[in-house]
């Protein structure tokens, strides 16, 4: 079990730290306050959760070994990341246009972690280099999962609840346009470090 303390802290450093997840739900925090981001939350941890649970059981080798796998979901992080950044570079705070936004589903989100290389760099990394040594195996899996989602939880929460904090003072539209382009630029920069 002294396995769990080095696990911890990968999870803890590989969540807290900037990336296509934190950076959207920053932006829903914004939009639709911490409440309504809830489910973009926990669809970004049980989608995440699943993907642990594979690489722990021996997918990510299968991506590792198989080049095109890995182009595929660069190319489909970066373009999706790009189609938020266009989304972004309009997007405003009155609550009159608010009403046709809606905040990531928990499924849109859970099924987004697929798509996303930072997600599938943390989990196989972590499965390769922090799965307890414990057995059965099935019970490193879980204890592995168990650990990882219970910290990125809470470090996915404090971006979305920043998000929520800065809403108020969005309020006016010169603040909007500068966080629209900042968040802008962070969403491009994210597609592009993909390739990096």
């Amino acid at each position: 079990m002294e396995s769990l303390l080095p696990l911890a802290l990968f999870a803890f450093v590989s969540s807290i730290t900037p990336g296509p997840n934190n950076i959207m739900l920053t932006s829903s925090g914004i939009l639709f306050g911490f409440q309504r981001s809830i489910p973009h939350m926990l669809g970004i941890t049980v989608g995440f959760g699943v993907m642990l649970a594979l690489c722990a059981a021996g997918i990510g080798s299968v991506i590792l070994a198989v080049p095109a796998i890995h182009i595929v979901l660069k190319v489909l992080g970066s373009a999706y990341l790009l189609y938020l950044a266009w989304q972004l570079r309009s997007m405003a705070f009155r609550q009159d246009q608010q009403g046709s936004a809606r905040p990531m589903s928990f499924f849109g989100a859970a099924l987004f972690q697929f798509a996303n290389p930072k997600a599938w760099v943390m989990a196989i990394t972590g499965a390769s280099a922090f799965l307890p040594l414990v057995q059965p195996v099935w019970f490193a899996i879980l204890l592995f999962c168990t650990v990882f989602c219970a910290i990125n939880l809470p470090c996915i929460g404090l971006w979305a609840g920043t998000g929520a904090a800065l809403r108020r003072y969005l309020a006016q539209p010169q603040w909007q346009r500068l966080f629209c382009a900042v968040m802008v630029l962070l969403t491009i920069y994210s597609a592009i470090a993909i390739w990096l």
